[in-house]
Order: structure tokens, then C-alpha cells, then sequence
């Protein structure tokens, strides 16, 4: 690809109660930032039914949030946004110089640079991830005493990329992180998370990245509208220069064809909407996402290759009904 593709994501999420919800409360997080190598050009949600009031804001991380009530009564709501992206593509540079990973928690808790200080935020436990021994034994092959920490990083995603089975059916939101690590399967939420718990617990800062990933139909296929799904994958702290993403599902550095939503802490940070409602009962869920390609001048398609894999775990969520 010898320019910066560009994208038109659509994510839809409609819920269908059992009974009439009298009045919700609710919190998305569905619009794409701004990050150095990508660029949102424009992004719009449309809510139905017309919420009271709605507003939009940046979070804590600067993320992209839009919170709204409904106050009416209703037994559906749709959530959509239609978002246009453009992703500029992506890899460390060349020569790189990177601390030695043992390093890096010795120096983050002395220094003062404001990138350090934000860094340190994410060394701690947070909602989905917690910070085990046994975690930390998991890692360390990969972490042996002097490996610089690109390297080891990368060894680490590699092997969960080889350790583990993709499978949309063995975990839920809530699974614990020691029992994806006892089980070997998950979505990529769960390998997002594995890869962040066991950075952490060798105090390297880690955050949850969230987004899309462009597919592809498979050879002699047409692409099926909707049928992407949303994916995450990991964000690794480098002193002196910054954050590196890692995608431990598919093995590599993310570069121009995963589209970032927003970091955070884990998960539970980044719920694509969740929320509180009264009554409602049972519901039905339905989500479709669908990354499409926008030709651009100068824009050459990619080359064919292997479907990544993605996450059908990654749905969006109401707080108080569990998912998956």
C-alpha cells in the first residue's frame, strides 16, 4: 500500500426488551480519536428513540464519549454511527533504541516527563486485569535478565498468538484472566487482556487498545455488509519514545488497517455502550459492524492476505444484563 487508506465504519447496536423500559441512562463509546497516525475526518451517532438530553465529551483518556437518556417509554433502542478514517501506516523505526525491559519500572518510578507520569497509571490493577505471580511466571521466557523490551514484548504476543485458540465460544466479558491463561482459548478482549495482566505483573505499563480491523471475505467471496466485529488489542509504554500497539490475536504490530476507537485501562473503560435501565425484562441484542475501504486518489487496494482474526465476543454491553 503506498498510501494512507481511508475508511468508513459502521456500527450498529440495537437492543429489543421484553418489556417496556420506561427510562435509560446510557454511555457509548463508539467515535474514533485522533492518534499521530490517525486522523477521524468526520463521525456521527444517531439514537433512537430522540433521547432527553444527550452530551458529547472526551473521558479521562481522551476518548471520544457521548452519554444520553432516554425518558420515554420504549422497547427498542438503536445506537449507529457512521465514522470516516483516515490511517497512516505504521512501524517502529528503524533503529530503536530500547531500555532493557528490567529497566524500564526502575526508571518510570523516578521519572518526571508528563508521558512517564501518564504511563505510570497503568502499571496497577484495574477492573478486568489483575496482577498475578502466576501471571508474571507465564511471561517470563520471554522477559529473560538485559532483553530489551521490543524483543521481549514481541516474543510475548507471538506466543500467545501460538499458545492460545481463537474460539468466540469459551469466554465471556467476565472470565477471569488466570482461567484464559488455564484454558488457552478466548476472543481477542481475552488475549488483550492476558498480554496487559502479565506486563503489568513485571510492572511494565500496558493499556487496552480498542477499535476495528479490516477483513476480508474469503477468495471468491463478496463482502458481507455488517459482519466485521469490533477487536482490541494491547498498548505497550516505551521510555523516550512513546507507546507501541501490539495485536497478540494476529501476531503483529498494528499498522494501517486496525482503526483505533480509544485506550484505557481495560475493557470496562471501553465498553462500546453499556448502561442502566428500568424494567425491560429480557432483551435481545443485535450488533453489526462493518469496516468498507473508501477509494482514494493514489490509494492502491491492499494485497491479498489472510483474514485476521477478530472478536464475535466484543459486542456492545448494558450494565445491568450480563453479555456474551
Amino acid at each position: 500500500m503506498n498510501a494512507s487508506p481511508r475508511y468508513r465504519i459502521t456500527h450498529a447496536t440495537e437492543y429489543r426488551y421484553g418489556e417496556t423500559v420506561p427510562a435509560g441512562h446510557h454511555l457509548v463509546h463508539l467515535q474514533p480519536r485522533d492518534t499521530f497516525h490517525q486522523t477521524c475526518q468526520s463521525s456521527q451517532i444517531h439514537i433512537a428513540p430522540d433521547p432527553a438530553t444527550a452530551r458529547h465529551f472526551l473521558d479521562y483518556f481522551g476518548n471520544r464519549v457521548t452519554w444520553f437518556n432516554i425518558q420515554e417509554p420504549h422497547q427498542n433502542l438503536a445506537v449507529k454511527t457512521i465514522s470516516e478514517v483516515q490511517v497512516d501506516p505504521y512501524a517502529p523505526p528503524a533503529g530503536l533504541i530500547c531500555p532493557s525491559w528490567d529497566e524500564v519500572g526502575e526508571a518510570l518510578s523516578t521519572a518526571l516527563d508528563q508521558a512517564s507520569l501518564d504511563a505510570r497509571q497503568y502499571v496497577f490493577d484495574s477492573h478486568y486485569i489483575h496482577r498475578r505471580a502466576e501471571l508474571a511466571e507465564y511471561a517470563r521466557p520471554s522477559f529473560p535478565a538485559g532483553a530489551g523490551l521490543l524483543d521481549a514484548v514481541f516474543d510475548l504476543t507471538h506466543r500467545i498468538h501460538d499458545e492460545f485458540i481463537f474460539d468466540s465460544t469459551a469466554t465471556t466479558v467476565g472470565t477471569p484472566v488466570l482461567e484464559v491463561l488455564k484454558r488457552k482459548r478466548g476472543v481477542c478482549q481475552d488475549f488483550a487482556h492476558l498480554q496487559i495482566a502479565c506486563l503489568r505483573s513485571l510492572g511494565l505499563p500496558a493499556r487496552y487498545v480498542s477499535g476495528y480491523l479490516l477483513t476480508r471475505p474469503p477468495p471468491g467471496k463478496t463482502r458481507l455488509l455488517g459482519a466485521d466485529a469490533s477487536h482490541a488489542w494491547v498498548g505497550v509504554f516505551f521510555p523516550g519514545y512513546g507507546w507501541i500497539d501490539f495485536d497478540p490475536t494476529n501476531s503483529i504490530i498494528p499498522s494501517s488497517e486496525h482503526i483505533t476507537v480509544g485506550w484505557a485501562r481495560d475493557y470496562e473503560d471501553l465498553a462500546p455502550v453499556k448502561g442502566v435501565i428500568t424494567g425491560g425484562h429480557r432483551h435481545v441484542l443485535k450488533v453489526s459492524v462493518d469496516v468498507e475501504p473508501i477509494a482514494a486518489a493514489g490509494a492502491v487496494s491492499p494485497a491479498a492476505a489472510p483474514t485476521p482474526a477478530g472478536n464475535d465476543g466484543l459486542s456492545a454491553s448494558t450494565a445491568n444484563v450480563p453479555t456474551n
